[in-house]
């Protein structure tokens, strides 16, 4: 959280650092794919943090953000159990923009 003014910026908050601990819980074990013929890629986690930092780069909210990292969540990591915890945790929207980027409630994913 940055500070201007006096005024603490409400962008990245609390929830935003609980978001980053549930996305290292859930993800912490995954890599990248890769080809058939390679071992696994770097870590998952690092895709995720791409990804929000894009969003806060561009202005996006703390709901944006925290969607971002768990943008996969749901259709990696337990299907519709996780998306109702991130929307008990996070709130409807940060759920709904979550619902929206995923390909699959099931666990695992098919490939």
């Amino acid at each position: 959280m940055t500070v201007k003014q006096g005024i603490p910026d409400p962008l990245l908050g609390g929830r935003f650092l609980d978001a980053v601990e549930l996305t290292i819980e859930l993800h912490s074990d995954q890599a990248r794919k890769t080809a058939a013929d390679e071992p696994d890629g770097p870590s998952y986690l690092g895709h995720l943090l791409g990804v929000a930092a894009l969003v806060i780069d561009a202005g996006g909210s703390e709901d944006e953000a925290i969607a971002a990292l768990l943008h996969d969540a749901v259709e990696d990591q337990g299907g519709g159990p996780t998306l109702e915890r991130i929307r008990s945790g996070f709130g409807a929207e940060v759920a709904r923009i979550v619902e929206e980027c995923s390909d699959s409630f099931g666990d695992p994913k098919p490939p």
